[in-house]
Parts: structure tokens; sequence; C-alpha cells
């Protein structure tokens, strides 16, 4: 499992981003649910992520819409299969608009650059 905090900072928004290998569904969900173990990451608003395994792509959302669409792509885009990523971000308070999809791609690309 690789987490990188603190990546991104926007208008009280701050973002992180994890990943490691990943073979379903249900092992994505067990890799969220290993990342809220952590005190910070409980407390964070959304837990978006993307996958891409045999069966076709899977995402997650968390009440950041279209933001695993983003990740998804961008998986594809790479080539990368069995591999989940998962953006955190904890809200500042204040909305971005389709700037959070610009941070989600930002939180993705820095992460494909520690593989």
């Amino acid at each position: 499992m690789l987490v990188l905090e603190n990546i991104i900072s926007d208008r009280g928004s701050k973002y992180a981003v994890s990943g490691g290998p990943c073979a379903s569904e249900d092992d994505a969900k067990a890799f969220v649910k290993e990342l809220l173990r952590r005190k910070k990451f409980a407390k964070a608003t959304h837990h978006s992520w993307g996958l891409l395994t045999a069966d076709g792509p899977v995402k997650n959302d968390d009440g950041e819409s279209g933001a695993g669409m983003v990740i998804l792509r961008m998986l594809e885009r790479e080539g990368l299969t069995d591999h989940v990523i998962v953006v955190t971000r904890w809200y500042g308070g204040k909305h971005l608009g389709g700037d959070r999809f610009r941070h989600v791609q930002d939180a993705v690309r820095i992460y494909l650059a520690e593989l």
C-alpha cells in the first residue's frame, strides 16, 4: 500500500492519494477499509477510487460525483490493471466546482509517477 498525503491543498480542501495491487471490487473495498483504520483518513469526507480488472472497470465516487470515472480513465490510459487508486479528500468548507476534477487528475498523476 502506497500512501501519499498532503499532496494538494485548495481553499481548505486537502487531498491524498493511495493505491496498491487489487484483483476485485471486494479487494478494493477491503483496501479502503484498511485505509480508514488510519485516524486521519477516517475523518476524510471522500474516498473515491477506480480499478480495472479482467472482469471490467469498477469505481466508487463516495459522494464526489464523477471522480471515480476520472480515475478509471487515467488507469485505462496508463494500461494499469489489477491496481486500485484511491483519491481521498478532506472537504475544506468551500465548493471547488470543476477544479476538483483537476485535483483528482493531479493526485492520480502524482501517484503514477511514484510507481
